[in-house]
């Protein structure tokens, strides 16, 4: 029996952006863990990144999602403060679309998750550039309390 293909499934080849956030989640790893400890992550650790990195506190019951902290080159490309609010609270444009279902995957698999969006020569016009999300889960009390995101413009 073939095995589904995994939803937002981590590419082979990451823009070396992302494979430098990776790299960082990666180190912050503590012993045997598989997913590092969101009181470990320091977003200024990746100053050259920062404006393009969110937070995303987890809530388990019933499942919701809060942008914490998020880069200005971000709320920039989506043209509205969205600090503070649940995921299910804001519009889902760019560089947002998916998000929400998206950050279900990361924690269902408990693992990184990738997503990309390129709208073609066609769809250039209406300004929506192409982009690439990584999610990566982040554990406390008990369970993935918390979401590292990193974005790739281009």
């Amino acid at each position: 029996m073939k095995r589904a293909p995994l939803p937002y499934a981590m590419p082979n080849d990451l823009d070396p952006t992302l494979k430098q956030v990776l790299a960082y989640w990666e180190g912050l790893r503590r012993h045997e863990n598989n997913i590092p400890f969101w009181d470990d992550v320091r977003i200024l650790s990746l100053p050259d990144l920062a404006d393009s990195l969110m937070l995303i506190d987890v809530f388990a019951k019933p499942p919701r999602f809060r942008l914490d902290a998020v880069g200005r080159r971000l709320i920039g490309r989506y043209g509205d403060p969205v600090a503070g609010k649940f995921i299910d609270e804001v519009e889902a444009r760019h560089p947002f679309a998916y998000l929400l279902s998206q950050c279900c995957a990361t924690v269902e698999s408990g693992a990184p998750t990738f997503f990309r969006y390129d709208p073609g020569r066609a769809s250039k016009s209406v300004g929506a550039a192409p982009y690439a999300r990584l999610l990566l889960p982040l554990w406390g009390d008990g369970h993935i309390g918390m979401l590292l995101g990193a974005l790739h413009f281009g």
